[in-house]
């Protein structure tokens, strides 16, 4: 199983990059979006999506997932409790 953060690579197309995004479909095919390293002085890339399948890990957590808080910012607000 590919982890998010890993270095992967595709083995049909020998892309390299970071596992960035899961999406699980109701039919089990399982994508991962993959986003490769910036070039130098060069805008960066969208992710590309692939089957989870024909991905390998080249190496694990190579990037850290950060803060799992979501839904936007939201000021500290003291509880009215």
């Amino acid at each position: 199983m590919i982890n998010l953060g890993d270095k992967v690579k595709d083995t049909i197309t020998g892309f390299i990059g970071i596992a960035v995004s899961r999406t699980a479909y109701l039919q089990g095919c399982d994508r991962v979006g993959v986003q490769a390293p910036v070039k130098k002085n060069a805008k960066p890339e969208d992710p590309q999506f692939f089957d989870e399948p024909q991905l390998i890990t080249i190496k694990k957590k190579v990037a850290k997932q950060g803060n799992r808080r979501v839904g936007g910012y939201k000021p500290d607000v003291p509880s009215r409790m």
